[in-house]
């Protein structure tokens, strides 16, 4: 379950990372931690995204944190780029990674299968579409529990 404070936070963090150029991708608070930590995932979509616009958006996103006093107790802030292993969920995040290897699991087989690895065509309402050697494989969206991206596999 998500921490009540996330959609204030996110409301902060998402105007910030537009004026610095980048885009928020998520935004985690692990309570279960001491001292908290607030975990801030960015991506620049102009560039690789590297440890300037980490610093530029942890300065800023902590003086805007403070002064808006939206989280009342001590935290740590870690802000980073999400890395190529993460999974996506959005349809903005299945356009940006459109051609990109990725790692499909379905709860249920398809084709006798419940993992797959290809290259990430499209998703649309029903199905994600994947190219496996050329050949085109639609997985329906309702079997699906997750999708990757597989920084295993060449794009």
């Amino acid at each position: 379950m998500a921490h009540p404070l996330i959609p204030q936070i996110t409301d902060i963090a998402t105007p910030i990372a537009t004026e610095l150029g980048l885009e928020v991708v998520a935004v985690i608070f692990h309570t279960h931690e001491r001292p908290p930590c607030l975990r801030i995932d960015i991506r620049n979509p102009a560039a690789e995204t590297g440890l300037q616009d980490c610093e530029r958006m942890s300065r800023a996103l902590e003086a805007a944190l403070d002064t808006s006093e939206t989280i009342p107790f001590p935290y740590a802030l870690e802000v980073s780029s999400p890395g190529t292993s993460r999974q996506l969920t959005t349809d903005r995040e299945f356009n940006a990674f459109s051609g990109f290897a990725v790692q499909v699991t379905t709860h249920q087989p398809v084709d006798k299968k419940t993992e797959w690895q290809g290259q990430l065509i499209r998703r649309d309402d029903t199905k994600i579409y994947l190219s496996l050697k050329g050949r085109t494989v639609e997985i329906p969206r309702e079997l699906v529990s997750k999708v990757s991206l597989d920084d295993q596999q060449p794009a």
